[in-house]
Protein backbone atom coordinates (compact mmCIF):
# COMPACT_ATOMS: atom_id res chain seq x y z
CA UNK A 1 0.00 0.00 0.00
CA UNK A 2 1.36 3.39 -0.94
CA UNK A 3 1.38 6.47 1.23
CA UNK A 4 -0.27 8.17 -1.71
CA UNK A 5 -3.47 6.27 -2.13
CA UNK A 6 -5.56 6.97 -5.20
CA UNK A 7 -8.64 4.77 -5.08
CA UNK A 8 -9.85 4.08 -8.59
CA UNK A 9 -13.36 3.38 -9.52
CA UNK A 10 -13.34 -0.35 -8.91
CA UNK A 11 -15.93 -3.07 -9.25
CA UNK A 12 -17.52 -5.06 -6.51
CA UNK A 13 -19.97 -7.87 -6.51
CA UNK A 14 -22.98 -6.33 -4.85
CA UNK A 15 -25.35 -8.71 -3.09
CA UNK A 16 -28.54 -6.72 -2.99
CA UNK A 17 -31.91 -7.61 -1.63
CA UNK A 18 -35.06 -6.54 -3.36
CA UNK A 19 -36.89 -3.82 -1.41
CA UNK A 20 -40.47 -4.37 -0.31
CA UNK A 21 -42.86 -1.54 -1.10
CA UNK A 22 -43.96 -0.15 2.25
CA UNK A 23 -45.19 3.35 1.54
CA UNK A 24 -45.48 5.99 4.19
CA UNK A 25 -47.23 9.28 3.78
CA UNK A 26 -43.92 11.03 3.19
CA UNK A 27 -42.83 8.63 0.47
CA UNK A 28 -39.43 8.44 2.17
CA UNK A 29 -37.12 5.87 0.61
CA UNK A 30 -35.59 5.13 3.98
CA UNK A 31 -38.87 3.49 5.02
CA UNK A 32 -38.27 0.49 2.73
CA UNK A 33 -36.59 -2.79 3.67
CA UNK A 34 -35.01 -5.54 1.56
CA UNK A 35 -35.72 -9.25 1.15
CA UNK A 36 -34.10 -10.92 -1.92
CA UNK A 37 -30.72 -10.81 -3.66
CA UNK A 38 -29.02 -10.15 -6.96
CA UNK A 39 -25.42 -9.71 -8.15
CA UNK A 40 -23.84 -7.27 -10.53
CA UNK A 41 -20.57 -5.58 -11.23
CA UNK A 42 -20.60 -1.93 -10.32
CA UNK A 43 -17.78 0.47 -11.06
CA UNK A 44 -17.77 2.74 -8.06
CA UNK A 45 -16.03 5.95 -7.22
CA UNK A 46 -13.73 6.41 -4.27
CA UNK A 47 -12.02 9.73 -3.62
CA UNK A 48 -8.25 10.10 -3.69
CA UNK A 49 -8.02 11.89 -0.40
CA UNK A 50 -10.78 10.14 1.51
CA UNK A 51 -12.09 11.04 4.93
CA UNK A 52 -10.10 12.69 7.69
CA UNK A 53 -7.65 10.21 9.10
CA UNK A 54 -5.72 9.34 5.96
CA UNK A 55 -1.98 9.15 6.18
CA UNK A 56 -0.32 12.54 6.46
CA UNK A 57 2.95 12.97 4.64
CA UNK A 58 5.08 15.74 6.11
CA UNK A 59 7.84 17.55 4.28
CA UNK A 60 7.29 15.99 0.86
CA UNK A 61 5.22 18.76 -0.66
CA UNK A 62 6.96 22.03 -1.46
CA UNK A 63 5.25 24.97 -3.10
CA UNK A 64 6.58 26.49 -6.29
CA UNK A 65 5.91 30.19 -5.84
CA UNK A 66 2.92 32.14 -7.11
CA UNK A 67 2.22 33.87 -10.35
CA UNK A 68 0.54 37.05 -11.40
CA UNK A 69 -2.63 37.07 -13.42
CA UNK A 70 -2.66 38.26 -16.98
CA UNK A 71 -5.11 38.79 -19.79
CA UNK A 72 -6.89 35.51 -20.51
CA UNK A 73 -5.87 33.98 -23.79
CA UNK A 74 -5.88 30.32 -24.69
CA UNK A 75 -2.47 29.52 -26.15
CA UNK A 76 -1.96 27.10 -28.99
CA UNK A 77 -0.34 23.96 -27.52
CA UNK A 78 3.33 23.51 -28.35
CA UNK A 79 3.91 19.85 -28.95
CA UNK A 80 7.31 18.24 -28.85
CA UNK A 81 8.24 16.77 -32.20
CA UNK A 82 8.62 13.03 -32.14
CA UNK A 83 9.55 11.15 -35.28
CA UNK A 84 7.97 7.72 -35.60
CA UNK A 85 10.20 5.10 -37.24
CA UNK A 86 8.12 2.58 -39.18
CA UNK A 87 10.88 -0.04 -39.05
CA UNK A 88 10.32 -0.81 -35.36
CA UNK A 89 7.14 -0.67 -33.30
CA UNK A 90 9.21 -0.20 -30.15
CA UNK A 91 10.63 2.99 -31.62
CA UNK A 92 7.08 4.22 -32.19
CA UNK A 93 6.17 3.58 -28.56
CA UNK A 94 9.30 5.35 -27.37
CA UNK A 95 8.52 8.33 -29.62
CA UNK A 96 4.92 8.51 -28.37
CA UNK A 97 6.15 8.33 -24.78
CA UNK A 98 8.73 11.06 -25.33
CA UNK A 99 6.03 13.24 -26.84
CA UNK A 100 3.52 12.95 -23.97
CA UNK A 101 5.78 12.52 -20.92
CA UNK A 102 6.67 16.21 -20.41
CA UNK A 103 2.95 17.05 -20.26
CA UNK A 104 2.11 14.45 -17.58
CA UNK A 105 2.13 15.52 -13.94
CA UNK A 106 1.41 14.13 -10.51
CA UNK A 107 -1.53 15.81 -8.81
CA UNK A 108 -1.16 16.12 -5.04
CA UNK A 109 -4.36 16.85 -3.17
CA UNK A 110 -4.05 17.71 0.51
CA UNK A 111 -6.55 18.60 3.17
CA UNK A 112 -5.85 21.08 5.94
CA UNK A 113 -8.01 22.00 8.90
CA UNK A 114 -8.85 25.51 10.10
CA UNK A 115 -5.62 25.59 12.10
CA UNK A 116 -3.57 24.84 9.00
CA UNK A 117 -2.69 21.32 10.09
CA UNK A 118 -2.52 18.73 7.34
CA UNK A 119 -5.07 15.99 7.98
CA UNK A 120 -4.91 14.02 4.77
CA UNK A 121 -3.04 13.74 1.51
CA UNK A 122 -3.44 11.78 -1.69
CA UNK A 123 -2.10 11.65 -5.20
CA UNK A 124 -3.22 10.99 -8.73
CA UNK A 125 -2.12 11.99 -12.20
CA UNK A 126 -2.98 14.76 -14.64
CA UNK A 127 -2.07 16.09 -18.06
CA UNK A 128 -1.26 19.68 -19.06
CA UNK A 129 -3.34 20.55 -22.10
CA UNK A 130 -3.60 24.35 -22.53
CA UNK A 131 -2.13 27.71 -21.53
CA UNK A 132 -4.11 30.63 -20.14
CA UNK A 133 -1.76 33.57 -20.09
CA UNK A 134 1.08 32.55 -17.77
CA UNK A 135 -1.03 29.74 -16.31
CA UNK A 136 -1.14 26.14 -17.47
CA UNK A 137 -4.32 24.09 -17.31
CA UNK A 138 -4.36 20.47 -16.19
CA UNK A 139 -7.13 17.91 -16.64
CA UNK A 140 -7.46 15.14 -14.07
CA UNK A 141 -10.20 13.07 -12.41
CA UNK A 142 -12.72 14.60 -10.06
CA UNK A 143 -12.13 11.83 -7.54
CA UNK A 144 -8.44 12.80 -7.42
CA UNK A 145 -9.27 16.25 -6.00
CA UNK A 146 -12.71 15.88 -4.44
CA UNK A 147 -11.66 15.94 -0.77
CA UNK A 148 -8.70 18.30 -1.01
CA UNK A 149 -8.53 22.02 -0.30
CA UNK A 150 -4.93 22.58 -1.40
CA UNK A 151 -3.33 21.26 -4.56
CA UNK A 152 0.07 20.88 -6.20
CA UNK A 153 1.37 19.41 -9.41
CA UNK A 154 4.75 17.73 -9.84
CA UNK A 155 6.25 17.39 -13.31
CA UNK A 156 8.39 14.51 -14.57
CA UNK A 157 11.53 16.34 -13.41
CA UNK A 158 10.22 16.52 -9.84
CA UNK A 159 9.36 20.25 -9.77
CA UNK A 160 6.48 21.17 -7.45
CA UNK A 161 4.01 23.94 -8.31
CA UNK A 162 0.99 25.16 -6.41
CA UNK A 163 -2.30 24.68 -8.23
CA UNK A 164 -5.86 25.93 -7.88
CA UNK A 165 -9.05 24.08 -8.68
CA UNK A 166 -10.90 25.62 -11.63
CA UNK A 167 -13.84 23.24 -11.43
CA UNK A 168 -14.82 19.61 -11.16
CA UNK A 169 -17.75 17.40 -12.15
CA UNK A 170 -18.52 14.29 -10.16
CA UNK A 171 -20.79 12.66 -12.73
CA UNK A 172 -18.19 12.63 -15.50
CA UNK A 173 -15.31 12.27 -13.00
CA UNK A 174 -13.37 15.16 -14.51
CA UNK A 175 -11.65 18.21 -13.03
CA UNK A 176 -9.48 21.10 -14.23
CA UNK A 177 -6.62 22.71 -12.29
CA UNK A 178 -4.45 25.74 -13.02
CA UNK A 179 -0.82 26.26 -12.05
CA UNK A 180 2.10 28.53 -12.89
CA UNK A 181 3.04 27.74 -16.46
CA UNK A 182 5.37 30.51 -17.58
CA UNK A 183 8.14 28.07 -18.48
CA UNK A 184 5.92 25.18 -19.65
CA UNK A 185 6.95 24.41 -23.22
CA UNK A 186 5.11 21.16 -23.97
CA UNK A 187 1.37 20.55 -23.84
CA UNK A 188 -0.54 17.40 -24.64
CA UNK A 189 -2.24 17.13 -28.01
CA UNK A 190 -5.75 15.69 -28.05
CA UNK A 191 -6.59 12.98 -30.56
CA UNK A 192 -9.92 11.67 -31.85
CA UNK A 193 -11.46 8.97 -29.68
CA UNK A 194 -14.39 8.51 -32.09
CA UNK A 195 -12.06 7.02 -34.70
CA UNK A 196 -10.60 4.35 -32.40
CA UNK A 197 -10.70 0.70 -33.40
CA UNK A 198 -10.31 -2.42 -31.28
CA UNK A 199 -6.74 -3.67 -31.49
CA UNK A 200 -5.05 -0.28 -31.81
CA UNK A 201 -2.06 0.29 -29.60
CA UNK A 202 -2.70 2.21 -26.36
CA UNK A 203 -0.15 3.65 -23.95
CA UNK A 204 -0.99 4.70 -20.39
CA UNK A 205 1.21 7.23 -18.61
CA UNK A 206 0.87 8.16 -14.96
CA UNK A 207 2.10 7.74 -11.43
CA UNK A 208 0.99 4.42 -9.94
CA UNK A 209 1.39 4.12 -6.18
CA UNK A 210 2.81 7.61 -5.76
CA UNK A 211 5.80 9.75 -6.64
CA UNK A 212 8.25 6.89 -6.23
CA UNK A 213 6.99 5.40 -9.50
CA UNK A 214 6.60 8.66 -11.39
CA UNK A 215 6.26 8.56 -14.31
CA UNK A 216 5.35 5.03 -15.37
CA UNK A 217 4.51 3.94 -18.93
CA UNK A 218 2.50 0.82 -19.75
CA UNK A 219 1.55 -0.50 -23.16
CA UNK A 220 -1.46 -2.42 -24.40
CA UNK A 221 -4.26 -2.20 -26.92
CA UNK A 222 -7.70 -0.70 -27.19
CA UNK A 223 -9.78 -3.70 -26.17
CA UNK A 224 -13.01 -1.90 -27.01
CA UNK A 225 -13.39 1.69 -28.22
CA UNK A 226 -16.75 2.03 -26.48
CA UNK A 227 -17.91 0.22 -23.38
CA UNK A 228 -20.76 1.30 -21.11
CA UNK A 229 -19.97 0.93 -17.40
CA UNK A 230 -22.47 1.45 -14.56
CA UNK A 231 -21.00 3.57 -11.79
CA UNK A 232 -21.99 4.51 -8.27
CA UNK A 233 -21.27 8.07 -7.23
CA UNK A 234 -21.21 7.25 -3.52
CA UNK A 235 -18.39 5.50 -1.71
CA UNK A 236 -20.61 2.65 -0.55
CA UNK A 237 -21.38 1.63 -4.11
CA UNK A 238 -24.50 -0.28 -3.04
CA UNK A 239 -26.44 1.10 -6.00
CA UNK A 240 -25.40 2.52 -9.33
CA UNK A 241 -26.85 5.79 -10.48
CA UNK A 242 -25.06 6.65 -13.72
CA UNK A 243 -23.51 5.03 -16.78
CA UNK A 244 -20.27 6.10 -18.41
CA UNK A 245 -19.18 5.43 -21.97
CA UNK A 246 -15.49 4.54 -21.74
CA UNK A 247 -12.56 3.11 -23.67
CA UNK A 248 -11.56 -0.36 -22.50
CA UNK A 249 -7.85 -1.14 -22.54
CA UNK A 250 -5.52 -3.84 -21.27
CA UNK A 251 -2.69 -1.36 -20.70
CA UNK A 252 -1.89 -1.72 -16.99
CA UNK A 253 -3.31 1.11 -14.90
CA UNK A 254 -3.16 1.13 -11.12
CA UNK A 255 -3.87 3.33 -8.12
CA UNK A 256 -2.26 6.67 -8.83
CA UNK A 257 -2.86 6.49 -12.59
CA UNK A 258 -6.23 8.22 -12.20
CA UNK A 259 -6.33 11.38 -14.30
CA UNK A 260 -3.35 10.45 -16.45
CA UNK A 261 -3.53 10.16 -20.23
CA UNK A 262 -4.17 7.17 -22.43
CA UNK A 263 -2.44 7.94 -25.72
CA UNK A 264 -2.25 6.41 -29.18
CA UNK A 265 0.85 5.48 -31.13
CA UNK A 266 1.15 9.11 -32.27
CA UNK A 267 1.38 10.29 -28.68
CA UNK A 268 -2.02 12.01 -28.85
CA UNK A 269 -4.36 11.79 -25.86
CA UNK A 270 -7.33 9.55 -26.63
CA UNK A 271 -8.63 9.19 -23.07
CA UNK A 272 -8.23 10.07 -19.40
CA UNK A 273 -7.56 6.98 -17.26
CA UNK A 274 -10.26 6.73 -14.65
CA UNK A 275 -11.20 3.23 -13.52
CA UNK A 276 -10.43 -0.46 -13.55
CA UNK A 277 -12.13 -3.70 -12.63
CA UNK A 278 -10.48 -5.05 -9.51
CA UNK A 279 -11.67 -8.53 -8.64
CA UNK A 280 -10.21 -11.96 -8.07
CA UNK A 281 -9.01 -13.45 -11.33
CA UNK A 282 -9.57 -10.27 -13.34
CA UNK A 283 -6.68 -8.94 -15.41
CA UNK A 284 -6.34 -6.21 -18.01
CA UNK A 285 -9.68 -4.45 -17.62
CA UNK A 286 -8.94 -0.76 -17.41
CA UNK A 287 -11.09 2.13 -18.60
CA UNK A 288 -10.49 5.67 -19.80
CA UNK A 289 -12.91 8.52 -20.45
CA UNK A 290 -12.88 9.17 -24.25
CA UNK A 291 -11.20 12.48 -25.04
CA UNK A 292 -14.07 13.55 -27.30
CA UNK A 293 -16.32 13.30 -24.22
CA UNK A 294 -13.74 15.12 -22.11
CA UNK A 295 -13.47 18.21 -24.33
CA UNK A 296 -16.95 19.72 -23.75
CA UNK A 297 -16.76 19.00 -20.03
CA UNK A 298 -13.45 20.80 -19.53
CA UNK A 299 -14.78 23.69 -21.61
CA UNK A 300 -17.74 23.97 -19.19
CA UNK A 301 -15.48 23.69 -16.15
CA UNK A 302 -13.28 26.50 -17.46
CA UNK A 303 -16.22 28.72 -18.38
CA UNK A 304 -18.64 28.07 -15.49
CA UNK A 305 -16.45 26.19 -12.95
CA UNK A 306 -19.01 23.39 -13.13
CA UNK A 307 -21.22 21.54 -15.61
CA UNK A 308 -24.67 23.11 -15.73
CA UNK A 309 -27.44 20.52 -15.91
CA UNK A 310 -31.25 20.69 -15.97
CA UNK A 311 -33.29 19.76 -12.91
CA UNK A 312 -36.72 18.15 -12.92
CA UNK A 313 -37.03 18.00 -9.13
CA UNK A 314 -37.80 14.34 -8.36
CA UNK A 315 -36.12 11.66 -6.29
CA UNK A 316 -36.90 8.28 -7.86
CA UNK A 317 -36.29 4.54 -7.81
CA UNK A 318 -37.12 1.82 -10.33
CA UNK A 319 -40.64 0.41 -10.03
CA UNK A 320 -39.37 -3.07 -10.90
CA UNK A 321 -37.02 -3.01 -7.90
CA UNK A 322 -39.96 -3.44 -5.52
CA UNK A 323 -42.46 -6.12 -4.60
CA UNK A 324 -45.86 -5.46 -3.15
CA UNK A 325 -46.67 -2.47 -5.35
CA UNK A 326 -50.36 -3.39 -5.67
CA UNK A 327 -51.16 -0.40 -3.50
CA UNK A 328 -50.17 1.81 -6.43
CA UNK A 329 -53.09 0.37 -8.46
CA UNK A 330 -51.12 0.29 -11.69
CA UNK A 331 -52.60 -1.30 -14.83
CA UNK A 332 -51.35 -4.87 -15.39
CA UNK A 333 -49.31 -3.84 -18.43
CA UNK A 334 -47.31 -1.20 -16.50
CA UNK A 335 -44.31 -3.14 -15.25
CA UNK A 336 -41.54 -0.55 -15.58
CA UNK A 337 -41.14 3.08 -14.63
CA UNK A 338 -39.81 5.11 -11.73
CA UNK A 339 -41.54 5.68 -8.42
CA UNK A 340 -41.36 9.25 -7.13
CA UNK A 341 -40.21 9.45 -3.50
CA UNK A 342 -39.85 13.18 -3.12
CA UNK A 343 -40.62 16.27 -5.21
CA UNK A 344 -39.28 19.79 -5.30
CA UNK A 345 -38.85 22.71 -7.68
CA UNK A 346 -40.43 22.24 -11.14
CA UNK A 347 -41.93 18.83 -10.31
CA UNK A 348 -43.69 20.15 -7.23
CA UNK A 349 -44.95 23.21 -9.08
CA UNK A 350 -46.29 20.95 -11.84
CA UNK A 351 -48.31 18.91 -9.32
CA UNK A 352 -46.25 15.72 -9.08
CA UNK A 353 -46.43 13.92 -5.74
CA UNK A 354 -44.70 11.13 -3.87
CA UNK A 355 -45.82 7.65 -5.03
CA UNK A 356 -46.53 8.85 -8.58
CA UNK A 357 -45.01 6.52 -11.17
CA UNK A 358 -43.32 8.25 -14.12
CA UNK A 359 -43.33 6.15 -17.29
CA UNK A 360 -42.51 8.68 -20.02
CA UNK A 361 -40.80 12.02 -20.65
CA UNK A 362 -41.93 13.61 -23.91
CA UNK A 363 -41.88 10.65 -26.33
CA UNK A 364 -39.14 8.78 -24.41
CA UNK A 365 -40.07 5.72 -22.37
CA UNK A 366 -38.55 5.90 -18.90
CA UNK A 367 -37.81 2.57 -17.23
CA UNK A 368 -35.07 3.58 -14.80
CA UNK A 369 -33.62 6.52 -12.91
CA UNK A 370 -30.55 6.37 -15.15
CA UNK A 371 -32.77 6.58 -18.25
CA UNK A 372 -34.45 9.66 -16.75
CA UNK A 373 -31.10 11.33 -16.01
CA UNK A 374 -29.61 10.48 -19.39
CA UNK A 375 -32.57 11.98 -21.22
CA UNK A 376 -32.38 15.16 -19.16
CA UNK A 377 -28.59 15.57 -19.21
CA UNK A 378 -27.92 14.47 -22.78
CA UNK A 379 -30.92 15.72 -24.70
CA UNK A 380 -32.50 18.59 -22.75
CA UNK A 381 -31.26 21.92 -21.52
CA UNK A 382 -32.12 24.42 -18.80
CA UNK A 383 -35.31 26.29 -19.66
CA UNK A 384 -36.78 23.53 -21.84
CA UNK A 385 -40.36 22.42 -21.28
CA UNK A 386 -40.90 18.73 -20.78
CA UNK A 387 -44.05 16.61 -20.89
CA UNK A 388 -44.27 14.11 -18.02
CA UNK A 389 -46.52 11.05 -18.31
CA UNK A 390 -47.23 9.33 -14.99
CA UNK A 391 -49.69 7.17 -13.06
CA UNK A 392 -51.43 8.12 -9.83
CA UNK A 393 -53.97 5.87 -8.17
CA UNK A 394 -54.27 3.82 -11.35
CA UNK A 395 -54.98 6.83 -13.58
CA UNK A 396 -52.71 7.90 -16.41
CA UNK A 397 -51.99 11.63 -16.18
CA UNK A 398 -49.75 14.18 -17.88
CA UNK A 399 -48.20 17.46 -16.81
CA UNK A 400 -45.81 19.96 -18.33
CA UNK A 401 -42.92 21.51 -16.41
CA UNK A 402 -39.99 23.80 -17.16
CA UNK A 403 -36.51 22.55 -16.35
CA UNK A 404 -34.34 24.72 -14.11
CA UNK A 405 -30.63 24.63 -13.35
CA UNK A 406 -29.56 22.02 -10.84
CA UNK A 407 -27.80 23.49 -7.82
CA UNK A 408 -24.63 22.11 -6.32
CA UNK A 409 -25.08 19.76 -3.40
Amino acid sequence: MSLFDDDFYSTKRSRKREPVWRPKETGNFRSFTSITGRRRYVALIAGVVGAVGMLVVVGIVHSFGGSTSSKTALAIPVVAKAEVHPMNSNDAVVAATDKIKPAVVSVISSKKDDAGQETGIGIGSGVMFAKNGDKVRIVTNSHVVENGNQFEIVNFEGEHRKATLVGRDKITDLAVLEADGKDVKVLAEFGDSDSLRAGEMAIAVGNPLGLGFSPTVTQGIVSSPKRTIPVALSREGTDYDWEMDVIQTDAAINQGNSGGPLVNIEGKVIGINSMKIADTGVEGLGFAIPINSVKPIIDSLIKDHKVKRPLIGVSTQELQAFKGTDVLKLPPDVKTGVIVFDVSGPAKEAGLKAQDVIVQLDDRKIDSTIALRKYLYNEKKIGDKINVVYYRGGKKLTTVLTLVEATDK
